[in-house]
């Protein structure tokens, strides 16, 4: 299936189909159509009847943009980073941060990993948070012995499918992981928990085997049946395809699991939810083996920009800098600058038009609002994209009176400089604030540049010897 072994799904149903007008096809005698051809009795024309393309389908009653649940794995797939490593107290640390953002699930290493391990998750366990806590095992019993005892809500199993796995990974047929995944899931069961089954490298699995397993699995009672996209290989079509075919044949809930390598994890994980599925495997800042999976951030933007009030009611929107900034320090890394949300210049305007339209209403330029994050947009003008308007409402702010004319004319001089080097916020601010002085004491007029530069020429002279006295004291 990767590349997709589905051949494209040709619309039966009619209310999946959309309507065409046939109004400017040619007419004979009168009549729409081919060789004279009427719609109805005695020769009588129906009236065509328009759809909206846009419309809902049948198909869409599947969509769970919605209504999903996070299960969020910096913990198990976050320790797979390259220069992740989690002592106890950091994972704890970041468990309840996790926990208090409002992620329905955390998703913890095997504790048949390490001894570390498994103490771990049983201290994680015993803080009595209201996500559930979950570890991740191989499909085998001993893992999964290990893993009951710990005291975690629920336990994801996983094995390998794809040709790839089978022969070079454990190497086993498909009848002994059939075999093997009925044992430990019934096992499992019985203790009363939580139990997902996932294949892993689904789209590189025969679609025969993958529909077969799940139809087992799912016969015998497991919570979820999950796909992975192992090597990030997926597209969002393949995604949809086979979330919606596994929809038709198992009745519990789906999971999916996306790698990013080809940086398709978060478009990947909306149409998997599009497709029918439930539950979304994150990290934060997407973390994990290789380039990671599809980060918690770029989740909830993407979800919140499809329907912002239900995201807001299920998680603690302003907390996500918080969380990021945690994870980013305990893994050594910067928080990127075009990162969803929290990146440094997330709600930052440059563009002299943009900025324009920002300053009348944000929602021009915005689809996400800052202060549901907690954070705030800004305006940047100290540069020679920079509009008057974006300076007249500077000036507003710092309380300066200046006309239309004269703030043209400043921001102008804005421009002339910002040539040379980019303007911070306080060389504008002086700026603004010199050239107001001038218009108040008459040493300036609109387009009086000489003045000017002569203004700030003595400002900067003022300013270098107050410093040196400064430093003298």
């Amino acid at each position: 299936m990767c590349p997709c072994q589905n051949g494209d799904n040709v619309a039966t149903d009619r209310n999946e189909m959309v309507s065409v007008d046939l109004s400017n096809k040619p007419k004979v005698n009168g009549v729409n159509g081919v060789n004279g051809h009427t719609n109805g009795v005695n020769g009588s024309t129906a009236p065509q009847q328009r759809r909206n393309p846009y419309a809902p389908r049948a198909s869409d009653f599947l969509n769970n943009v919605s209504n999903f649940k996070i299960i969020e794995s910096t913990l198990r797939e976050g320790e797979q980073f390259a220069n992740a490593f989690f002592d106890t107290k950091t994972k704890i640390a970041i468990a309840k941060a996790l926990d208090a953002f409002g992620v329905e699930y955390l998703e913890l290493t095997s504790p048949a990993a390490s001894e570390q391990s498994r103490a771990d998750c049983e201290a994680i366990c015993k803080l009595g948070l209201k996500a559930k806590v979950l570890t991740h095992i191989r499909c085998h019993m001993d893992d999964a012995r290990i893993a009951v005892e710990t005291g975690v809500d629920g336990v994801d199993v996983v094995i390998g499918t794809s040709s790839f796995l089978r022969e070079f990974s454990h190497g086993k047929d498909m009848a002994y992981i059939t075999k093997t995944a009925i044992e430990v899931i019934n096992f499992v069961k019985s203790k009363g928990i939580e139990v997902r089954f996932s294949t892993e490298d689904s789209f590189r699995s025969d679609l025969v085997d993958l529909l077969s397993i799940y139809q087992t699995v799912d016969k015998i009672g497991v919570n979820r049946v999950g796909i992975a996209d192992t090597v990030g290989c997926a597209n969002p079509r393949q995604v949809y395809e086979l979330v919606r075919t596994l929809r038709g044949v198992v009745g519990c809930d789906i999971e999916v699991h996306l790698h990013n390598d080809t940086g398709m994890a978060i478009a990947n994980a909306y149409c998997a939810l599009e497709a029918g599925a439930t539950h979304i495997d994150t990290s934060v800042l997407g973390i994990g083996e290789r380039v990671g999976i599809t980060p918690l951030g770029g989740l909830v933007a993407c979800l919140y920009a499809a329907n912002p009030e239900y995201v807001k009611s299920k998680y603690n929107l302003p907390m996500l800098r918080e969380i990021e900034n945690l994870v980013a320090e305990a893994v050594e890394v910067n928080v990127p600058f075009m990162n969803p949300i929290t990146g440094y210049c997330a709600f930052t305007h440059k563009a002299g038009i943009h900025a324009k339209a920002i300053l009348n209403n944000p929602s021009t330029y915005e689809i996400l609002k800052p202060e549901d994050f907690g954070l705030t947009r800004y305006v940047s003008i100290g540069h020679r994209l920079t509009g008057w308007n974006a300076v007249k409402s500077r000036v507003e702010q710092l309380g300066l009176k200046l006309t239309d004319e004269q703030i043209k004319d400043a921001t102008a001089k804005i421009k002339e400089l910002a040539d040379v080097r980019t303007q911070s916020m306080d060389d504008v601010d002086s700026l603004l604030r010199i050239y107001h002085s001038g218009i108040q004491s008459g040493e300036l007029e609109v387009g009086q540049r000489e003045a000017l530069d002569r203004l700030l020429k003595k400002h900067r002279e003022e300013s270098r010897a107050e410093t040196e006295v400064a430093a003298w004291v």
